[in-house]
């Protein structure tokens, strides 16, 4: 596999670039960041990015891995500043784990598929926080479903996990029927706490389809603003707003608006969970 020779340039030009805007006469806005403006940011791009992989928009996401990228270089220049770390602490960490973490691919181990390289990726994950416990490093901020999907992950490495999809959905039938349960008793702390398992059930059953519930979530949502989008401009041709229509109205313009979309069984079918082994799989290098 050939790498272009002047990607190691360009990186270096955009540690310049950032050791220059932090620098004695850099950038007044630049120079009052801390970690944790930049922080926000970082999280803002990483969102952006997403957003540019769902809708298949190549040259949009171009651009906002490149923003990624700068406020990745951004925050290692905060701590390099603090004789902490720098970028190259930084890439030494990340190139020694990839090449420990694929003994198949860089040492002299043999793995027959995707399923044993997931496997072996946990197995080894396991051995380096060994005595850390099941959920050392996993972050507090990560979103509710993400952080689902990452439990599972780390339990299920344990073996401690459902058999299959199928198994948890009954699951999430039985936490259904306790969310239902408790709307009727009128209790809202038990109600939380059981739509809380609900979400959860529910996530695991995404993780173990070979679905990241996270990006499941925010194709849905996605999906709903859309077709209520278009809801609104039926009703703006017939002289209406929402508020001025009745729900039966706007159920039936929905029913319509569902027909007309491509089915979804027609965007691009793949097998569930066959291409990334769920169980196993790794939501990223962590």
């Amino acid at each position: 596999m050939t790498v272009k020779t002047d990607i190691g340039r360009k990186f270096e030009e955009l540690v310049r670039i950032l050791a220059v805007l932090r620098g004695k006469n850099g950038c007044p806005w630049d120079l009052v960041q801390d970690e944790h403006s930049i922080a926000g940011y970082f999280l803002e791009e990483v969102y952006e990015a997403v957003d540019a992989v769902g809708r298949g928009d190549a040259s949009g996401l171009a651009e906002e891995l490149g923003d990624v990228l700068m406020e990745i270089v951004f925050l290692a220049r905060i701590f390099e500043e603090k004789d902490l770390f720098s970028i190259g602490d930084a890439l030494d960490l990340i190139i020694r784990k990839m090449v420990r973490r694929h003994p198949h691919v860089f040492g002299g181990t043999s793995l027959p598929s995707a399923a044993a390289v997931a496997d072996e990726w946990q197995r080894l994950k396991a051995g380096e926080k060994r005595g850390r416990g099941a959920f050392a490093g996993m972050s507090s901020t990560a979103p509710g479903l993400l952080a689902a999907f990452q439990i599972g992950q780390r339990v299920s490495g344990l073996g401690f996990d459902w058999k299959d999809a199928l198994r948890a959905l009954e699951k999430v039938g039985e936490e259904l029927a306790e969310v239902e349960q408790e709307l009727r008793a009128g209790c809202r702390e038990s109600l939380a706490d059981e739509i809380g398992d609900l979400l959860f059930a529910a996530a695991n059953v995404a993780r173990l389809a070979g679905i990241n519930p996270e990006t499941a979530m925010r194709r849905a949502n996605q999906k709903f603003m859309e077709r209520f989008a278009a809801l609104e401009a039926v009703l703006k041709k017939l002289g209406k707003k929402p508020a001025q229509s009745s729900p039966e109205e706007m159920d039936r313009i929905w029913e319509r608006i569902k027909k007309k979309e491509k089915p979804s069984g027609q965007r691009g079918r793949r097998p569930v969970g066959k291409n990334v082994p769920a169980r196993k799989a790794r939501a990223g290098t962590e």
